[in-house]
């Protein structure tokens, strides 16, 4: 069961010890951002893309030890809405932000 007990409903309850380990995972990738920024040891892309990569694994290990999201059949359909929701929202972010590039590329040219 992957250290998750599950109630009569079907519903994902995690351990103590599931817990504690998200927590102590969310804090080190918390940290070590924080870390990577307050002592300037990278260049400036370098850091932006080391905080997403690190922000993105936050993520898993949020869904995963505290939403309790994994490949069981009772979460597939969670899974699913949650990968049609993030798909919906990079689609909103990236048009976005080409919609306003363009504006900016063509409106100011005066």
């Amino acid at each position: 069961m992957s250290g998750h007990a599950h109630a009569e409903g079907g519903a994902s309850h995690g351990t103590v010890t599931s817990y504690i380990t998200g927590f102590v995972l969310s804090a080190i990738l918390t940290i070590i951002p924080f870390w990577i920024v307050m002592t300037g040891s990278l260049p400036r892309g370098t850091t932006i893309i080391a905080i997403s990569l690190l922000a993105a694994v936050q993520v898993v290990v949020q869904l995963v030890y505290f939403l309790h999201m994994d490949r069981s059949s009772e979460q597939r359909w969670n899974v699913l809405t949650f990968i049609f929701t993030i798909k919906v929202l990079a689609i909103i972010l990236v048009g976005s932000l080409w919609v306003m590039h363009n504006m900016n590329a063509n409106m100011m040219h005066g």
